[in-house]
């Protein structure tokens, strides 16, 4: 209510290119370090990081190579379905990723991590990396493109595909990842997923960019 009496429309207050650019580096920077964790503690989550990771245990290639790599092929798919501007904040967020986590790779060093709390830390990192990410309409490209357009081409859910595809991640990590491992990543998904089902919801956040 207005001091009136009157009711007020709420105003929708518009990102700012310097508020889009820092919160591009803060979320890429967070969720390379806990990609660096879940690297060190040979741990898997879910999308193209997963994909990602996977591809590095089983060939010993760099994760930042990979990721770069596996999201190649969705940015047509992106500038098709979801516009220039997505694509380049999307292009720009992978980039940064797989650029900040090589070099986080060298700027810090664990003597010791334990298994369980690089799960839970490192899927924490990633989950508000992501959330930054999103509320300033920027994704991390790859699995979630092609979601969307096959939802719209062909009516498939893109929850339902996306648990698919993580599911089949986890599958094939049974031939690379030892059970041990495998299970902490699904902990580790799972406070990713629980970090941004809490944390994104519509009528939280109403700043736009």
């Amino acid at each position: 209510m207005t001091a009136d009496g009157e009711t007020g429309a709420a105003t929708v207050e518009r990102h700012k290119l310097y508020e889009d650019v820092l919160a591009i580096l803060t979320g890429t920077l967070i969720v390379s370090l806990g990609v660096v964790i879940y690297s060190k503690a040979v741990l898997l989550t879910g999308s193209t990081a997963g994909l990602a990771l996977l591809l590095q245990y089983a060939t010993g290639t760099s994760f930042w190579l990979m990721f770069s790599l596996v999201n190649l092929p969705f940015y047509i798919l992106a500038i098709k379905r979801l516009g220039w501007l997505f694509t380049l904040r999307t292009f720009l967020a992978v980039s940064l990723v797989s650029l900040f986590s090589r070099l986080t790779a060298q700027w810090v060093e664990f003597a010791r991590l334990e298994p369980i709390y690089a799960a839970v830390v490192g899927g924490g990192l990633m989950g508000m990396g992501l959330l930054v990410l999103f509320r300033h309409r920027t994704g991390l490209g790859g699995i979630n493109i092609l979601a969307i357009y096959l939802q719209e081409k062909s009516g498939i859910r893109a929850g339902y595909f996306q648990l698919a595809v993580d599911l089949a991640i986890l599958s094939a990590a049974f031939f690379v990842l030892p059970p041990a491992n495998l299970m902490l990543s699904v902990v580790g998904a799972t406070v990713v997923n629980m970090m941004l089902a809490i944390n994104h919801k519509p009528g939280r956040y109403v700043g736009v960019t």
